[in-house]
């Protein structure tokens, strides 16, 4: 006799999807168009269109320890609301300033809505999603950014080339707006709350702040995330001085079909065969992305590494974030922030290793050898998670024979 399977794609669940979607398309629309507004929307430098994004990645660095706390103690939908207003009314600041000085403080407010707002958002997918699927729902939940990095690039270049920065300011808020009324209609019975207003919950002891169990599998993630800045921030560089600049628009739409096809198989075997069986090939898929990236002389490699990079990264970490909240399920929002906030990290620190690299070897052999730090956190991963998971699994099985 078969049991039936919980249902995962619930109102709840595509609400917290659909919210998800729009916070991340706003980022990555603005990612990578807001250094171009700095530099000929308001005549800023290099270094001016740098800061932009380091200043909003900082404040949500700061702010996810603090906002996993919050999640935790005062619950899941004040701080949902109090997060995506603040990233709703960041969002319309953009059209009234052309001062940097006034641009970087609405850039540190966005980053501090963003933090908050994909933390609680996290916590939220955890929530809805059915514990025995929970590695496809999580999975499913992470095509939410996936997507994003796809449209808001290609939406973002569009709308400042052929319209106005105004045209793209306004993009954002309305879809700013979208992920506000989403997020609305989630209430207190769907959700995990707690509703703690006292001091402690709002001003929490150092010690608070972060997941102690969640650390291992978030420092494996940042390592291989240290290798992904360079692709990141530099895949579009690379093409074009590889003359494939036409070919470059089309990797992460490549990526982006890659990891579709493949989500309804892997998050189904994360949850039965167990995560090393999916963990350790999706890093070993990344890293041969990565050589073959660095080997890239015809669209057709450049997009074939596109796919592997897809399926390796985009399998890996929603994989690893559902390891994190499995490590304290019932503190779902603290094991989201301490994975990001550490993983986040490792971005920022990446993107600018990799640039002062990338300067003095070259473009080819940055990802050549940026796939030996994805190999060697094959081993990093075993080492701090995947041996315990190992011994766990022949423990069960030899209480069961």
């Amino acid at each position: 006799m078969t049991t039936k399977r919980a249902r995962l794609w619930t109102w709840s669940f595509m609400n917290v999807w659909i919210s998800n979607f729009f916070i991340f398309l706003v980022f990555y629309l603005l990612f990578v168009t807001m250094p171009i507004y700095i530099m000929k929307g308001i005549g800023g430098g290099e270094g001016a269109a740098g800061l932009v994004i380091t200043v909003f990645l900082l404040a949500a660095i700061l702010i996810r320890p603090l906002s996993g706390h919050w999640v935790e103690t005062i619950g899941r939908i004040p701080v949902l609301y109090t997060s995506i207003i603040i990233f709703f009314i960041s969002s319309g600041l953009y059209m009234v300033t052309e001062s940097l000085p006034l641009l970087l403080a609405i850039r540190f407010l966005h980053g501090v809505g963003f933090g908050m707002a994909t933390t609680v958002l996290g916590a939220l997918a955890a929530d809805v999603v059915p514990d025995q699927r929970k590695g496809e729902g999580m999975g499913y939940f992470a095509m939410s950014m996936n997507f994003a990095m796809v449209v808001g690039p290609f939406l973002g270049l569009t709308l400042i080339q052929n319209f106005s920065y105004s045209v793209m300011f306004i993009s954002c808020l309305v879809a700013s707006g979208i992920a506000l009324i989403t997020g609305g209609l989630l209430r207190n019975s769907e959700v995990k709350e707690k509703g703690s207003f006292d001091r402690e919950s709002m001003v929490p002891k150092v010690s608070g702040l972060f997941e102690k169990e969640v650390i291992p599998i978030a420092i494996t993630g940042a390592i291989v995330a240290l290798a992904y800045a360079a692709v990141l921030s530099f895949v579009s560089v690379y093409a074009e001085g590889l003359g494939l600049e036409e070919s470059a628009s089309y990797f992460f739409m490549v990526y982006a079909i890659v990891l579709l096809l493949s989500r309804p198989f892997t998050g189904k075997w994360f949850d039965q065969y167990g995560e090393n069986v999916i963990v350790i090939p999706s890093i070993i898929i990344f890293g041969l992305g990565l050589v073959l990236l660095s080997m890239a002389s015809s669209p057709v490699t450049l997009l074939a590494a596109g796919g592997l990079i897809g399926l390796g990264w985009g399998t890996m970490v929603p994989c690893m974030q559902t390891i994190a909240l499995k490590k304290v399920p019932e503190r779902a929002g603290s094991a989201t922030a301490t994975f990001f906030t550490i993983f986040d990290t490792g971005v920022g620190m990446g993107s600018y290793i990799v640039g002062l690299a990338a300067a003095g070897i070259g473009f080819s052999s940055l990802y050549f050898y940026s796939s030996f730090i994805v190999f060697a956190a094959v081993f990093l991963y075993f080492a701090l998670h995947g041996r315990r998971v190992k011994a766990n699994q022949q423990k069960s099985l030899h209480l069961s024979s």
